[in-house]
């Protein structure tokens, strides 16, 4: 006889834990490749001739298709599978990431980079999405944990792995690593994912929604990049930001009136998941601001090697990944106010430090510290915003998450590349100091929003429920 969809969904998968480490790893390369660049951005910069503009782009196209394609990516798994989805997405992101590591010009490598969000697009949350059905109850909390430990302490571990790489082989390496993981991985989950009917229905897909996110998602780094040269309050970064505000608008009418929108807003609209994404995106941009300030900190203003100046960020890899897990651990019994709260408290406090005292020793401790607080964020972000979707929701909801996730990165990087102009581009060290500044202010605002936006206990996921009555 043959197993209704909700007997194989309540049914464990005997081989789960070994698919969440797969997937875990295929998730981190894709981590990796927004930090693992960061130590290598002064020598990409000097071997390619890059501008402050084209360094910063480097991140950001990459974390702009990335994020602008994840809920296409999110839609696309829901529809036709996430086993599917996740293959070609592994295959497409391990393709770009060996044209990248030949790229010989700035027009090779940006195009590389944003192909390799693309397939990003299509992996990340087709994965997450096969994590959160796989895993039931409280496996799914400790899934995640492992899954956001993977995400929080891959981006630290990236820049430890970019200091070695680009100090041994040289940058190109840094994507060219890429190339026999994906390959492996991707023979090992052929093998191994469950096959999971696409839905009946396949309604089109709604590119001119992912087409509009997308373009208004770039005018607004687009114009925070420019800030850093012409000023915040200029003409010509005004003008992208209202195309921005304009673009956004365009896309929240198209997915109310589109025959196959690819969000319902009203999803978003949830507190657990509106209070997720804030999370999700406060979180990945103070990372990214951190390493970003670090790394050219270490290598502009101190002269550090790339290898040193990896092996600087191995205390906040630890950190990191250890505020995940033991928020993973507690957030069942500790509730998520608190820990968003804490998490908070800890990126303001250690982002101060190097603030008020900019010194090697107070940058690692520092952003030690902020990349503990950062961890559990991470944690807390996915668990409030998946913890009440239903199964066929889980696809668009990992969708938005990882596309918030992204976007903030993107945000991140430009942001701090402006504010930080003057030291990224003289020999100044106010630009570092301003950054540190402003990214404690803004853990220290996100404190009071998370304290008042995120629900005070967990709630059982739907399909809990029944177990649970």
């Amino acid at each position: 006889m043959t197993d209704t969809g909700h007997d194989a969904a309540a049914r464990p998968h005997p081989l789960r834990w070994r698919i969440l480490g797969l997937l875990g790893v295929a998730q981190l390369m894709l981590i990796l490749d927004v930090t693992v660049v960061a130590i290598a951005l002064p020598h990409m910069e000097t071997d390619l001739e890059l501008s402050r503009q084209a360094v910063t782009w480097t991140v950001s196209a990459y974390t702009l298709a990335f994020g602008g394609l994840m809920l296409l990516g999110g839609r696309t798994a829901d529809l036709f599978g996430a086993k599917r989805v996740v293959l070609a997405g592994l295959l497409v992101f391990t393709a770009a990431s060996l044209v990248t590591g030949l790229a010989g010009s700035a027009a090779v490598l940006l195009g590389g980079r944003v192909a390799q969000g693309v397939g990003a697009a299509m992996l990340s949350p087709s994965a997450l999405s096969l994590v959160v059905t796989l895993f039931q109850g409280d496996e799914r909390n400790k899934a995640l944990g492992v899954w956001s430990a993977l995400g929080g302490g891959g981006a630290a571990l990236g820049v430890l792995l970019g200091g070695a790489l680009t100090a041994g082989p040289g940058w190109p390496w840094v994507f060219f690593v890429n190339v026999p993981i994906g390959l492996v991985i991707f023979a090992a989950l052929a093998r191994m994912l469950p096959r999971h009917e696409a839905a009946a229905f396949r309604p089109r897909l709604d590119v001119l929604g992912a087409l509009l996110v997308t373009a208004s998602s770039g005018a607004l780094i687009y114009a925070f990049i420019r800030a850093g040269d012409a000023g915040w309050l200029d003409l010509g970064t005004g003008w992208p930001v209202l195309l921005a505000a304009v673009g956004y608008l365009a896309f929240a009418a198209r997915q109310k009136t589109a025959a196959s929108p690819m969000m319902d807003l009203s999803l978003l609209a949830r507190r657990p998941v509106a209070t997720g994404t804030f999370l999700i995106v406060t979180a990945t941009a103070l990372m990214i601001a951190m390493f970003f300030l670090g790394t050219f900190y270490f290598q502009h203003a101190r002269d550090y090697g790339a290898l040193r100046t990896g092996l600087l960020f191995l205390p906040i890899a630890v950190a990191t990944m250890a505020g995940a897990n033991l928020t993973g651990r507690t957030i069942a019994a500790a509730g998520p106010r608190r820990l968003a709260v804490a998490g908070l408290v800890a990126a303001a406090a250690g982002m101060a430090i190097p603030a008020v005292s900019l010194h090697p020793v107070t940058v690692v401790a520092g952003t030690a510290i902020a990349g503990a607080g950062a961890g559990a964020m991470f944690v807390v972000a996915s668990a409030t915003a998946l913890g009440q979707v239903a199964p066929h929701e889980s696809g668009i909801a990992s969708g938005i998450v990882s596309t918030f996730h992204e976007f903030g990165a993107s945000i991140g990087a430009a942001v701090i590349s402006s504010v930080a102009a003057a030291s990224l581009t003289g020999d100044t060290l106010d630009g570092f100091t301003n950054g540190f500044v402003l990214a404690a202010a803004t853990a220290a605002v996100a404190t009071l929003a998370s304290a008042v936006l995120t629900p005070g206990r967990p709630a059982a996921a739907p399909d809990q429920a029944p177990a649970d009555a």
